[in-house]
């Protein structure tokens, strides 16, 4: 209705605007054909001596002549006037000898004029021209008059002609408004306008509402909406809206599931920090629709859960073997055995502080030393040797402990997941410091990594192993790298001696140099004093020794 109600106005309008020139276009031709019926009258020769010679009468030369010229063009008057305005022609012979009714006076001076004008006829459109003689004297005038009738009938009988135009060009517009209207209402889904506007304000609220990210893509990759949820898991901003996903993120398996080169459900990405599960449905313009879900917290809570599972069975298996002990040195204790009650549990308070005093040896950090410390004791209760490398110092300057920590951690659980089925499983960990580059080094026994595998095994979602009931693997390593890389270090794997893999991560920057030297230099010689007399009898540590070490540390 709205369209039709345009497509009549306009048609109206149109009319309108073409009958309003049309009318004065009319008028100015009338004019200009009395003026030429005029000029020709005024050409006639002998006319001006039938003036000078004779006098006006009805059946005078004069008059016969403007008769017959009146007769052929078909005017409503032909009239010729002496130089003193007196009419010796008329269409009404009574006419004859009198004073025109309108004022000759710029026709007798000489000038041409046209106008519409009121006269003793009625109205009409008048031409009027200077009659003169041989000698270019002014000795009269023509005045010739076209019926006005005549021009409104003209005019009126455009009209029916040009209705029948507009009534053609408005049925187009009708179906025309017709067919774009239905086209709008399959487009639309047949919305009204206020039903659309109240759904954009709604899909605008929901949009930046929820908590999960929102990317449209349009059919050449272009980011056509997005909310804010998606802006900050993509570390986006709003004025990338318009630009191609590849030109506003870097090339990764992020960039790869987004666009679609990577297909499945639930894909996991990496994105800074950041564990996202992202979803891809292609929509029917050739673009696609993206939803981001942000899986961070969840992987975080899913490792400690791991790790706590490890821990309490560790503890579990731990108060086992205390129950034993305790068992044991109740025995000898029955049998009057002191002696060797003393030595047994000498010799078992021994092996546990052996443990921690090795790693605070070499590591100095606390938060280092306390994750060894941890899987060492979850690598005996699976039957794996975890040993520190003779290599490892570690100072206690890290500015980001917390990042080394995920690191290492992931390549300890890993290579202890590699060796599971060995009954000789070795995991040998090797953390230095080289000037201010932090160097982590893990090493296992285990069947390696295939050479043509080396690439993909730091892509986010790739893993060998069965997902664990809380999330999906396929993220540890992918996290190392990206921590690795944020500093501008890398994460490479490579073959073992002997069989097994080698991780080596490189974290440039990682320690300041603003705390003193000193400081770690006595902070290492108390605790090698402290522990010098115990530290030979850890057997789970593997070859590398604390004795072997301790001269080269000190």
């Amino acid at each position: 209705m709205m369209q039709m109600a345009i497509a009549t106005g306009v048609t109206a309008l149109a009319t309108g605007l073409f009958l309003a020139p049309l009318s004065a276009e009319l008028d100015d031709q009338a004019m200009r054909r009395a003026l030429a019926i005029a000029q020709t009258t005024a050409a006639q020769p002998r006319l001006d001596d039938a003036l000078e010679s004779s006098r006006p009468s009805r059946h005078g030369p004069v008059q016969n002549e403007a008769e017959h010229i009146r007769a052929a063009t078909g005017a409503e008057y032909v009239v010729i006037m002496d130089e003193r305005g007196v009419r010796w022609s008329h269409t009404d012979p009574d006419e004859i000898g009198r004073h025109v009714s309108t004022d000759p006076s710029a026709a007798l001076s000489g000038q041409e004029v046209m106008q519409i004008d009121n006269g003793t006829l009625g109205r009409s459109a008048r031409g009027k021209v200077p009659l003169r003689d041989e000698d270019g004297k002014v000795v009269g005038a023509v005045s010739v008059g076209i019926a006005y009738e005549s021009v409104q009938e003209r005019l009126l009988s455009t009209v029916p002609e040009l209705l029948a135009y507009a009534g053609g060009a408005l049925a187009v517009g009708a179906l025309a408004a017709y067919l774009v209207s239905r086209r709008l209402q399959r487009r639309t889904h047949d919305l009204a306008f206020s039903d659309i506007s109240a759904l954009l304000t709604e899909r605008e609220a929901m949009l930046h509402g929820i908590r999960e990210g929102f990317v449209a893509l349009d059919k050449h990759g272009r980011i056509r909406l997005m909310n804010d949820e998606a802006q900050r898991l993509l570390d986006l901003h709003a004025d990338d809206t318009g630009r191609p996903l590849d030109e506003v993120l870097p090339p990764s398996r992020t960039t790869d599931v987004l666009a679609g080169r990577v297909s499945g459900a639930d894909l996991l990405a990496v994105s800074g920090q950041r564990v996202l599960v992202a979803n891809r449905m292609p929509t029917d313009d050739g673009g696609a629709v993206i939803t981001l879900r942000d899986r961070t917290e969840l992987e975080r809570l899913g490792r400690e859960l791991d790790g706590t599972r490890g821990l309490i069975d560790a503890l579990r298996a731990q108060d086992h073997e205390h129950a034993n002990r305790l068992h044991t040195l109740l025995g000898l204790l029955e049998l009057g055995l002191h002696e060797e009650a003393v030595e047994f549990v000498t010799e078992a308070v021994g092996v546990h502080r052996a443990t921690a005093e090795q790693v605070t040896e070499r590591i100095h950090d606390p938060l280092l030393a306390a994750l060894l410390v941890g899987k060492a004791t979850v690598a005996t209760e699976r039957g794996a040797a975890l040993c520190i490398s003779a290599d490892s110092h570690l100072p206690d300057r890290l500015i980001d402990p917390t990042s080394l920590v995920t690191v290492l951690g992931n390549l300890v659980d890993n290579a202890l997941d590699a060796t599971a089925a060995r009954r000789d499983a070795q995991v040998e960990v090797e953390v230095r410091a080289d000037g201010q580059t932090a160097v982590i080094r893990v090493s296992d026994n285990g069947p390696g990594v295939p050479e043509a595998r080396r690439a993909e095994i730091f892509t986010e979602g790739w893993t060998t192993k069965e997902p664990p009931a809380h999330g999906q693997r396929g993220i540890g390593l992918a996290l190392v790298r990206r921590l690795a890389e944020r500093y501008g270090g890398s994460a490479e794997v490579g073959e073992r001696p002997g069989g097994g893999a080698v991780f080596t991560v490189t974290v440039p920057d990682a320690l300041s140099d603003d705390l003193s030297t000193a400081r770690d230099a006595l902070r290492q010689e108390s605790l090698a004093g402290s522990g010098a007399g115990d530290a030979g009898t850890d057997d789970t540590w593997g070859t590398h020794r604390p004795e072997e070490a301790t001269g080269a540390d000190r």
